[in-house]
């Protein structure tokens, strides 16, 4: 099938570009000025154009800081555009999937949070994902909504590569251990996409395919847990690294809140495509390889 990704450079999109090739598909990804989320007129030509069988949307404002102080633009991407993306694949009876996040929820109780759990975002750019949820799913009831969380991979910018450069910068570094949650890397999220995508295209709406899913990577831990894990491959890869120190979120306050617990419980996306999260640590090791190269038998 034809499948056209909205974002061409980021994180997913460029998994996708990658993985589903390989089962066949044609992917047509694009980014502005192609494909516009904030411009409906940009956004009804693509897909007139592509003549897609389904349509991913993998571009997203995700400046969670900046969000706070450019609140329009966050909700004109993140809100306004989704709806309109949805509404265009409905007006062609096409499935619409759409990557949203864990902080759409408050992290304050609760977790691991299931689809069902009422959500209540702490700051702009959770508020904006959870409303263009919504807003997707009210335009298309052919709408997939995948949550995930900490969002990784060799390519574009993410914690992984920041920690590796920091790790390269100085003798130490301070990383917050009470926030908590799990790694997704996104060939790993692509992979999943690529499976469930299928049964989106054949599925009327009402199927349980349909509606909002978790998927993160497993097992969880905390930002601290997850930089000790890059420092140990760094390690082993022959990198210098640094001292890691665990501070506390009060201790690096930022303009915007992050749940302090975001764990996702990702049952239900086993039970109805069969998708099992994917162990980070084994996918960190991947990126690692590609990102320093492979551990060598002097290093092992």
């Amino acid at each position: 099938m034809r499948v056209l990704v909205a974002g061409r450079r980021g994180q997913l999109a460029t998994a996708l570009i990658e993985r589903l090739p390989r089962d066949g598909h044609e992917v047509v990804a694009l980014g502005r000025p192609d494909l516009d989320l904030t411009e409906r007129d940009s956004i009804l030509r693509a897909i007139e154009a592509n003549s897609p069988d389904a349509v991913v949307n993998a571009a997203a404002y995700t400046a969670v800081d900046r969000a706070e102080e450019d609140r329009d633009l966050a909700f004109a991407v993140n809100t306004i555009g989704p709806a309109m993306l949805a509404a265009a694949c409905a007006g062609r009876d096409l499935p619409f999937l759409h990557i949203s996040t864990d902080y759409v929820f408050p992290g304050e109780g609760g977790a691991p949070y299931d689809e069902e759990a009422e959500p209540a975002p702490l700051g702009t750019y959770g508020a904006s994902k959870l409303a263009g949820e919504r807003a997707a799913m009210a335009a298309n009831p052919r709408t997939a909504v995948i949550r995930t969380a900490w969002l990784c991979g060799p390519e574009g910018s993410n914690f992984v590569k920041t920690m590796l450069r920091l790790g390269e910068e100085r003798e130490t570094v301070s990383v917050v251990a009470d926030q908590k949650g799990a790694p997704t890397f996104a060939a790993d999220l692509a992979a999943a996409i690529a499976l469930m995508l299928p049964r989106l295209v054949a599925a009327p709406a009402g199927d349980a395919g349909f509606g909002v899913f978790h998927l993160t990577g497993a097992p969880h831990t905390t930002w601290h847990g997850f930089a000790e894990a890059i420092f140990e491959g760094a390690a082993a890869r022959g990198r210098k690294v640094p001292r890691l120190s665990a501070i506390t979120t009060a201790e690096y306050p930022t303009p915007a809140r992050r749940p302090p617990d975001g764990r996702l419980n990702c049952g239900r996306i086993l039970q109805v495509h069969g998708i099992r999260p994917a162990d980070w640590r084994e996918s960190l090791a991947r990126c690692l390889d590609e990102l320093i190269g492979p551990i060598t038998k002097d290093q092992a």
